[in-house]
């Protein structure tokens, strides 16, 4: 997550080019440090966000992919924090993150990010992030909206020092993206904004099926 778009979560306030403000978390304090970092999985787009129009992006850990991402150094009370905002509720109640530590999985309830997921370690502390319960291959896909792809091409360009064709490579080829955004109309969210909708966007005209974003200081996790 960029962390522009991380800001809005921790000290409230909408992201550019969204449609939802949030609460904010009770600690609004920045990230203790960010670093980027590639998880094993798949990042792909389904469902309707009502935020920012488009499909959402979601994380299959169970596929065979590399998932460019920036882990961010929370404490508890933050991560859980964001983790209510983006299933609508109210920040203010600690998750209780045993079972996700001890099993590497947890599914709190059936929402679309009530599923933590233990992705790996940095520096010897956990890094976990939410997702669907579902897997990419159970759902039908949605392309994503241009504001919502360009906090998501920028951000990667921002951890990870990609340029932004190997970013937008990277998401065109990413299911939902794939067929819906080329290559160079994502390298145009990056080099001239979401607001330069290039022709080559092809917006979504119906739902595809496949055929085929932790971790709390102290204990501080990354999404």
């Amino acid at each position: 997550m960029h962390l522009d778009r991380l800001t809005a979560y921790l000290a409230g306030g909408r992201p550019e080019g969204g449609r939802r403000s949030h609460p904010g978390c009770r600690d609004p304090r920045p990230p203790a440090r960010s670093r980027p970092v590639i998880l094993p999985g798949l990042l792909y787009f389904a469902t309707e966000s009502p935020a920012w129009t488009g499909g959402r992006a979601f994380y299959d850990p169970d596929v065979d992919a590399q998932l460019p991402s920036y882990a961010h150094l929370l404490t508890l009370g933050q991560f859980s924090d964001i983790a209510a905002q983006e299933m609508y509720r109210t920040p203010g109640e600690d998750l209780d993150l045993t079972e996700v530590l001890r099993r590497g999985r947890a599914r709190l309830g059936p929402g679309r990010y009530e599923t933590l997921v233990h992705t790996g370690e940095v520096d010897g502390r956990p890094v976990l992030t939410f997702t669907a319960p579902w897997s990419s291959s159970d759902i039908p896909l949605n392309a994503p909206s241009a504001a919502y792809l360009h906090h998501i091409a920028t951000g990667i360009v921002a951890a990870h020092g990609w340029s932004a064709r190997r970013a937008a490579e990277y998401l065109a080829g990413c299911p939902g993206a794939a067929g819906r955004w080329s290559v160079s109309a994502i390298e145009t969210l990056v080099t001239e904004g979401a607001a330069a909708r290039p022709p080559s966007y092809r917006p979504p005209s119906h739902r595809e099926h496949p055929g085929a974003p932790a971790a709390p200081a102290d204990r501080r996790r990354s999404r």
